[in-house]
């Protein structure tokens, strides 16, 4: 295994990178390595790239293999770059993987194909896929069912971990399923299999609960990456209360760019403002902020400003370019 292969070890924050376009839908390359530059500046230990919030499936299969080219030349070797992979088709998925491997990324992020209705069909499902491309590619597996439709037990997630450790991470994306990471770090400590990264999604809604549940860290998009990081800085360090002090000041941020449709539009004029990409635009179809959208957006950014002044964080407003 490569040195820059993602492991089950992974732990901190993996930010999910958006990818930026120009005001005439073109890929905004200069706006894209600042973004890279960014997360690296932050101490990322991954990111990942085309995924759904980096609008993977507007993206022609030429402009996909730029951006990830582009990023890993960018990021030389500073941290793993994990690639979204949506292709159901198993003959498409294991020539997409050959091409990504070989240009240097660190793993694959895979889900279970829509429609699969029962544990052997979602265990017989990964099977092929793991068969087709290879158990030497690094898997996060996503466990994101308002997505897929797929619903995956504990069970069914340790079967799959023991028939195939290239699944290094499990991306726990099931909205209030808290039982689940309880269930998997039980499996563990039971010595039923091995350990297994636990990265979270879903705009890290519920981060300290599912720190203290057993999580490794984030695999998610937020407009404020580096404060999911000091979140899970200072849990991991024994300052939880603090920690979740910190994100408590952030949380109707995080609730209100996690809307659905808006949510990304709302993300990307946050990334706007802070001066990281040049224009706010999704490729169409894709909402547009209106004018309340944008009153609304500034009110609540001046708010934050003035939770982290009144709460002695005031340390962090410059640093996350919150004079927005």
């Amino acid at each position: 295994m490569r040195e820059n292969h993602l492991t089950s070890q992974a732990r901190g924050v993996y930010p999910i990178a958006i990818t930026p376009f120009t005001d005439d839908g073109l890929v905004d390359f200069p706006s894209l390595d600042r973004l890279t530059d960014f997360f690296l500046s932050c101490g990322v230990p991954g990111i990942t790239y085309l995924g759904v919030l980096g609008e993977a499936s507007k993206l022609s299969d030429q402009e996909s293999m730029q951006i990830l080219r582009s990023v890993i030349k960018r990021v030389n070797g500073g941290a793993h770059i994990v690639v979204g992979a949506s292709h159901v088709g198993f003959d498409n998925l294991r020539a997409f993987a050959r091409e990504v491997m070989d240009a240097g990324a660190s793993g694959l992020m895979v889900a279970p194909a829509s429609g699969l209705k029962t544990d052997d069909h979602v265990v017989n499902y990964f099977e092929g896929l793991i068969s087709a491309i290879g158990d030497h590619v690094p898997l996060v597996l996503q466990d994101y069912p308002q997505y897929t439709g797929v619903y995956l037990s504990s069970s069914v997630l340790s079967r799959l971990l023991q028939r195939h450790p290239s699944i290094k991470v499990v991306k726990h994306e099931e909205s209030s399923a808290l039982r689940k990471i309880t269930a998997l770090r039980t499996q563990e400590r039971l010595g039923e299999r091995a350990h297994v990264s636990i990265l979270v999604g879903n705009s890290a809604i519920h981060l300290p609960q599912e720190l203290h549940r057993g999580a490794d860290g984030a695999n998610t998009g937020v407009a404020f990456p580096e404060m999911l990081i000091e979140v899970c800085r200072r849990f991991f360090d024994g300052n939880a209360e603090s920690a979740e002090d910190l994100y408590d000041h952030f949380l109707p941020l995080v609730r209100h760019e996690q809307q659905p449709g808006v949510g990304l539009a709302i993300r990307k004029e946050i990334f706007r403002r802070r001066g990281l990409i040049g224009s706010a635009r999704l490729r169409a179809p894709g909402p547009v902020l209106d004018v309340a959208d944008h009153d609304e957006l500034g009110r609540m950014l001046d708010r934050l400003h003035r939770k982290l002044l009144s709460s002695g964080e005031e340390s962090l407003i410059s640093s996350y370019r919150l004079s927005v």
